[in-house]
């Protein structure tokens, strides 16, 4: 039997996305977002949500730009630190001792040191209560070659992203391969 638990911000994985933006002195900021994801196909698009209070949501209005940073689990300190320092007191990425690089395609800076970086240039801004919606569309994927599999796609085992659950307030890893997405099920269908 299923029990209500009521209306809460809980859906299991959530990912963790770093967004690093510029402020309006042109200085690298970080900040650690767990609503967010992909939200269109074509144009390819993220979206991520923020509370105003930020210093990440001027600087995305600023620049009109943002890019969604993928750590490993290797930097979960780091990425947990970009989420309870603020960019207005201090230089988060110095303080993580992580380097920021200008994005090809967007005026938004990205951390060579994760593996898997999206430049996404803004495109729409949604006002939804305490958070606003930020739409990007993706104009470029970055990728470390050792994360790269075959057909240049991604290899999220080789990423090893970190995921978050909302409601326990922690930190995981990817667990173990399950099968083949839109495969497994045909069996069921016949």
């Amino acid at each position: 039997m299923k029990q209500s638990l009521g209306a809460k911000t809980i859906v299991y994985p959530a990912p963790v996305f770093v967004v690093g933006t510029y402020d309006k002195k042109g200085r690298a900021n970080a900040m650690t977002v767990a609503w967010g994801g992909i939200c269109c196909s074509e144009p390819p698009c993220a979206t991520i949500s923020l509370r105003k209070a930020t210093y990440t949501y001027n600087n995305i209005l600023e620049h009109k730009a943002f890019t969604i940073n993928i750590p490993s689990e290797a930097y979960v300190r780091e990425s947990d630190y970009f989420g309870v320092a603020t960019g207005k007191k201090v230089d988060k990425l110095s303080a993580a001792g992580l380097t920021p690089v200008k994005g090809t395609f967007v005026d938004a800076p990205y951390i060579e040191e994760f593996p898997f970086i999206l430049e996404c240039k803004l495109i729409h801004t949604i006002e939804l209560g305490l958070h606003t919606q930020f739409i990007g569309e993706i104009l470029d994927i970055k990728a470390d070659e050792s994360v790269i599999g075959k057909n240049k796609s991604i290899d999220i085992e080789k990423v090893r992203p970190i995921i978050y659950a909302p409601g326990i307030r922690k930190y995981f890893g990817v667990g173990k391969y399950l099968g083949k997405a839109f495969s497994i099920g045909k069996k069921m269908r016949d």
